[in-house]
């Protein structure tokens, strides 16, 4: 009995150790799972700003020049506009429009760049004013970054701005069957996530704009990725790197591939009937999914162009020479699928 009784009683231990693993590991998993606070410091990061940039890129191109903010008589602008409030903390978007309309014009929403992290809204108010120019209502809009609230509130912040410019779309003489979102770099990235989600209820979080709609008709990618899952994405490739993406998304790439695939604008392709325009630079890392994008909407008949702009930086939209191309293409593009 004492043998058999010893026996039992090793294997009722070995059940508890077994039990306490079990628990410790989920424990352990449950704590690894929790998107990290330790990024959110409060602080507005200004380490992207167009000054810094352009001291950077003088070295290898020294022909170029910072697209200046440039206030016409042809475009009525309004600057700081509230678009959402959330407790304490507004939420703001510059609106420049035509002066001269008849109808309701096509309308375009600028996310800028800056790695999820830094940048402002700000940043594409020269391109808002020469759009205007020709006819387009455009807007610049601010969304939380990284350092006050992690994925996917800048989401679901531009897509309550989409539901601001539905509401006020008599007041800006939109036409909201022809809303086009345009983002550079990170506002790349988040301007094809809207617009192939466009329809989904998934990211309409906010309840300041609701019940309007937040439905786009066009994307406008400037260097921008598709995919932070698929074999050519940077966050693939340095998996073990914690960089603005992982800083964004609470998780190390090694963590939560759900969300990652999630947030990854590619994962929706199947779905999407948008038109693409994608206006990219030299640097090839920035282009992750592009291609396989490409080729599926080729299959599907969705319109989709891509003009890469040779031997150019990451920032080449920012400035001229490249600028005033890309106001044209812009416009071309917009022309042909807005007709």
């Amino acid at each position: 009995m004492a043998r058999r009784e010893r026996h039992l009683a090793g294997l009722f231990y070995l059940h508890l150790m077994k039990k306490y693993l079990l628990l410790l590991s989920l424990f352990c998993a449950g704590k690894t799972m929790a998107q990290s606070k330790e990024w959110l410091t409060g602080v507005p990061d200004t380490s992207f700003n167009i000054n810094k940039d352009y001291r950077q890129n003088l070295k290898t191109y020294p022909f170029i020049k910072i697209a200046p903010d440039s206030v016409t008589a042809a475009v009525k602008e309004q600057r700081n506009l509230v678009y959402c409030q959330l407790g304490d903390r507004q939420l703001h978007i510059d609106a420049f429009t035509p002066v001269k309309k008849s109808k309701p014009t096509p309308a375009i929403i600028m996310v800028h760049g800056g790695g999820w992290r830094s940048g402002n809204h700000t940043q594409h108010i020269p391109l808002a004013q020469h759009l205007a120019a020709l006819g387009y209502a455009s807007f610049t809009v601010e969304y939380r970054l990284s350092t006050e609230a992690l994925y996917p509130a800048g989401v679901n912040d531009i897509k309550s701005a989409i539901q601001w410019m539905h509401a006020n779309a008599k007041k800006f003489n939109i036409d909201t069957n022809k809303i086009a979102i345009l983002g550079f770099s990170a506002g790349g990235q988040l301007a094809a996530l809207v617009g192939m989600t466009s329809g989904l209820n998934k990211f309409d979080a906010l309840n300041f704009n609701k019940p309007h709609s937040s439905a786009v008709q066009a994307v406008i990618d400037i260097d921008g990725t598709l995919s932070f899952v698929s074999p050519d994405a940077w966050e693939t490739q340095n998996q073990q790197t914690v960089a603005p993406s992982a800083w964004w998304m609470g998780y190390k790439r090694t963590e939560r591939l759900d969300l990652w695939e999630e947030a990854s604008p590619l994962s929706y392709a199947e779905r999407n009937k948008l038109p693409f325009l994608f206006l990219n630079s030299s640097v090839e890392r920035m282009h992750a999914g592009r291609d396989v994008f490409k080729t599926m909407m080729d299959k599907k008949g969705v319109y989709t162009q891509i003009i890469n702009f040779k031997d150019t930086p990451h920032t080449f939209c920012l400035y001229r020479p490249w600028f005033d191309d890309v106001v044209k293409d812009i416009d071309v593009f917009l022309a042909k699928v807005f007709k």
